[in-house]
């Protein structure tokens, strides 16, 4: 058979007319440099990183370093970043980012983040990566750009969401990844849909004690990896949350997962200081506390189950303003006018009244004067949030709010003007993901959550990776209270803050109790007296301390 095999004259003849013309040719500096670049994407093999090299104003830790080599070299792009809080999991991420990109393996990528980290992460990739990362905005973005920053709460709705199916992303990074371990939620649905290559899932919450959070997550990224549900409950599960074949499942998570905690870096952190200060309620704090848990004590089981004496007793902690959302509702949904109210009733309302002063709001305010210094003080209730930031202007103090409920830019906005202007942030419970805030080092629990992880989240604001000052903690609590109780119990005599949140979470492990606030809710609303309240707690309490023992012993062991 005869094939004809056709020669591009044209090449040859502009070639010849070049050299008897002598030119026109290219730049010759221009064409080292290519031939420079070209040299340095040239990749023999997929050891070592080529990024390092393009980030020479980049301070890069040994763990970080080792963290991305590890996702490229042995996890094929696929890896769940699990590292404490504040280690640098967002550099982590960048880092192999950057070297798929520097080696060509990645043009389409979508970041996808909590709507008040979206400008944080778009500034960082930019500045620190040198990586043109641009916010989603408008429905055309994901078209036109090719590497898009966006809450996950607005691309998961349409009609972002049907334009974002239609993309072949190289690579998919999601941030605050924990919230996607319940299957059945809209966020879960949609990431499960995306066409991605490359994926990386980044969460601070230890998740290897919770099995079926666990297998939700890796099947997200990479699909059979721990078996069918079935096959993974069958192998891996003994009752409801107790884990068999332990060492195997271990074996698989860490060709999956990363993790790293403070101790194991080798790093010189700053000190977390800590201080618990315990506030006196004046007289008609008191009577207004005593009237609202006689009142709910005298309620129907049934009438009280949907807003609890607990939830009214943590608010009371607070302020009366907090409570008094509760008590609206709950006047709506229980009674038919103002005439029905039962005696108790209208025995919180009257003492509600006469409670003229915040005897927590004022002792904050003492200290951030005498700390004279930026400040940021966390509160579980927006109503709160809204009565401090009263009484601060009232007092002379600027302060600025943060929480869920505010758009993207006007987030970017709180911070920056927290960071230029005001000297206190008042914050709820957003504020306590993801933000990086270590020009500040002050920080007030004024009200203090009971799950360990969310605590971990707001220090981590200010006690992280850059921080070059000492932090330091005030944990408010109202004596004689549900709050004075924990603080003991959590704060004291466990000494949280001096537990790694990883220790504590093995310690939970071992007492077959993954979720600690679940535990807690449960001892506090089902105590029949004071007397057995105190049983339960301190039985809790010692359970905690044989639980510590085991750890400790088989580390010792293990050394």
């Amino acid at each position: 058979m005869n094939v004809e095999v056709l020669f591009d004259q044209e090449w040859g003849e502009e070639l010849e007319k070049r050299i008897s013309q002598d030119g026109p040719w290219g730049n010759w500096d221009l064409f080292r440099s290519t031939l420079e670049m070209e040299k340095r994407t040239m990749v023999p093999s997929f050891e070592g990183l080529l990024a390092p090299s393009f980030l020479p104003e980049l301070t890069i830790l040994p763990h970080q370093l080792e963290a991305a080599r590890k996702v490229i070299e042995e996890m094929n792009g696929k890896a769940i970043l699990a590292d404490e809080v504040g280690l640098g999991k967002t550099i982590e991420a960048g880092l192999v980012l950057k070297e798929y990109l520097i080696r060509g393996l990645a043009k389409k990528v979508l970041i996808l983040a909590p709507s008040s980290l979206v400008s944080q992460w778009t500034s960082e990739l930019n500045t620190k990566f040198h990586i043109p990362a641009v916010a989603q905005k408008k429905l055309y973005n994901w078209d036109q750009y090719d590497i898009v920053v966006a809450s996950v709460d607005m691309a998961k709705r349409s009609p972002h969401k049907e334009k974002i199916y239609e993309q072949d992303y190289d690579m998919v990074i999601i941030d605050e990844a924990h919230k996607l371990k319940n299957p059945k939620t809209k966020n879960y649905q949609f990431v499960r849909h995306l066409k991605k290559k490359f994926c990386l899932l980044l969460t601070a919450t230890p998740i290897q004690n919770k099995l079926d959070e666990m297998f939700h997550l890796v099947s997200l990224l990479k699909p059979g990896h721990l078996g069918s549900e079935t096959q993974f409950s069958q192998e891996f599960k003994k009752g409801k949350r107790q884990v068999q074949n332990h060492a195997h499942l271990t074996a698989l998570m860490n060709k999956v997962m990363i993790r790293n905690r403070r101790e194991d870096t080798g790093m010189e952190w700053t000190t977390r200081k800590v201080e618990s200060i315990k506030v006196r309620f004046n007289e008609e704090e008191r009577v207004f506390y005593e009237c609202l848990e006689h009142f709910v004590r005298s309620q129907p089981t049934e009438a009280g189950s949907a807003f609890s004496m607990l939830t009214l007793q943590r608010e009371a902690c607070s302020s009366k303003e907090a409570v008094y959302f509760t008590l609206q509702n709950m006047a709506q949904k229980l009674f038919t006018d103002q005439a029905s109210f039962p005696p108790e009733f209208q025995s919180v309302l009257n003492a509600m009244e006469k409670v003229t002063e915040n005897s927590k709001a004022q002792k904050a305010l003492e200290l951030v004067q005498s700390i004279n210094d930026k400040v940021i003080i966390f509160t579980e209730y927006r109503a709160t949030q809204l009565y401090l930031q009263w009484f601060f202007k009232k007092n002379g103090i600027t302060s600025v709010p943060f929480r869920g409920g505010f758009k993207r830019g006007k987030k970017d906005w709180m911070k920056q003007l927290f960071e230029q202007h005001a000297q206190v942030l008042i914050a709820t419970e957003a504020g306590g993901e993801g933000l990086n805030l270590q020009f500040c080092h002050h920080l007030i629990n004024f009200d203090l959550p009971w799950n360990p992880m969310r605590l971990e989240q707001r220090i981590g604001r200010i006690h992280r990776f850059g921080q070059d000052k000492d932090v330091h903690i005030y944990n408010f609590s109202i004596e004689d209270t549900i709050e004075d109780r924990i603080l003991q119990l959590l704060y004291e005599k466990i000494d949280l803050f001096k537990q790694a949140v990883g220790q504590l979470d093995d310690i939970l492990a071992k007492m077959d109790m993954p979720d600690l606030e679940e535990h807690l809710t449960d001892i506090f609303q089902h105590s029949k007296s004071e007397g057995e309240l105190q049983v339960k707690m301190k039985n809790l309490e010692a359970v905690f301390e044989l639980a510590d023992d085991w750890k400790k012993g088989e580390d010792s062991i293990a050394e």
